[in-house]
């Protein structure tokens, strides 16, 4: 009886020894790389609805888990297996097995980098985020042009022309367009503050007004020290009821621009041709950035009521007709 007694006794410390080992053989698997060599990282994609078997199996074939086994168990005493989001991830056989199921288990998806350059138009933004892999450009402009998506983001406008801030954003693969526009929208106006629409109201102008002008004066500009100035002579224009006569707003109002403004586009009226309309044009002719909005509230002091390019990005201001057409003689029939 006794020797049965000290079998048994064998028996269970061996298999309790063999259980512990295991277990602490399978917690350290947890924390340990398939490879600390390779860190090309692969990218992953967990469909909506997929189970974790597939997924893991999809892992083992891309080389990034080694142990099938050991990796399904561990999520399943975790209870990971239950708990992995859809998306794109980009996983590599350098990350542990613990850093994987944080990864997939929180959704801490693949993001896309979609850089807005100041003063992009809707079409060019269309543009960037179809490059950057996040969408098709029709399926961008139908939401961007969208009046009534327009209104229910409280903007008072027919587009979101003027409203998509300009900056560097980064989004997951299957975002919307709305979402995308949403997120644009809500830096706008994290910039767009309280003291800026004080200001608009103070020089007599609606939150749309400003947008407009500070759009035009951001294609104008060429050398950034130059935004204050050029803001100046559209004010003074504006409080003298002359045209604004920016060729940038012509441009904007012209179907498939070739590049080369001409006299018959100056003489076609659109809603944006400032030749041919008093005031400001219908609405913004590009997403101006911070400054740019700066420089509309805030213009410099003068008296220029004129300016032309001096084809090195800056230009030549004036006060009156006869001195402005000296400098257009000087710097651009030369």
């Amino acid at each position: 009886m006794n020797k049965l007694k000290v079998i048994i006794l064998i028996t269970l410390f061996l298999l309790f020894s063999g259980l512990f080992c295991f277990i602490l053989n399978l917690f350290m698997y947890a924390d340990m790389p398939a490879s600390s060599i390779d860190h090309n990282e692969k990218i992953i994609l967990i469909k909506p609805g997929q189970n974790f078997k597939s997924f893991s199996e999809r892992l083992q074939k891309a080389d990034i888990i080694k142990d099938l086994y050991k990796f399904n168990l561990l999520a399943r005493i975790k209870g990971y297996d239950k708990k992995i989001k859809a998306g794109e991830y980009l996983l590599s056989a350098a990350m542990p097995p613990n850093k994987i199921f944080h990864i997939v288990v929180s959704g801490k998806v693949r993001l896309y980098k979609l850089t807005i350059p100041e003063g992009y138009n809707l079409n060019q933004i269309a543009s960037n985020l179809a490059k950057a892999g996040l969408g098709k450009e029709e399926d961008f402009l139908r939401a961007a042009l969208d009046s009534s998506l327009v209104h229910e983001e409280g903007i008072d406008a027919e587009t979101f022309e003027g409203y998509l801030f300009p900056e560097t954003y980064y989004f997951q693969k299957d975002i919307t367009p709305e979402k995308i526009i949403s997120a644009m929208v809500k830096r706008f106006r994290s910039v767009f503050t309280p003291a800026f629409k004080e200001q608009a109201k103070k020089l007599g102008l609606s939150i749309h007004q400003t947008v407009t002008l500070a759009s035009i004066i951001e294609k104008e500009t060429g050398d950034p020290k130059e935004r204050s100035v050029i803001s100046s002579v559209f004010h003074n224009r504006l409080k003298k009821k002359m045209r604004l006569e920016s060729d940038p707003t012509v441009i904007y109002g012209i179907k498939d621009f070739d590049g080369n403004i001409k006299k018959t586009h100056l003489k076609t009226s659109t809603p944006y041709n400032t030749y041919r309309i008093s005031g400001l044009p219908h609405g913004p002719i590009a997403n101006p950035g911070k400054k740019a909005i700066e420089a509309a509230l805030f213009p410099a002091d003068t008296n220029f009521l004129y300016f032309v390019s001096k084809k090195d990005n800056t230009h030549m201001f004036s006060t009156n007709i006869r001195d402005h057409n000296k400098a257009v003689r000087k710097y651009q029939l030369r």
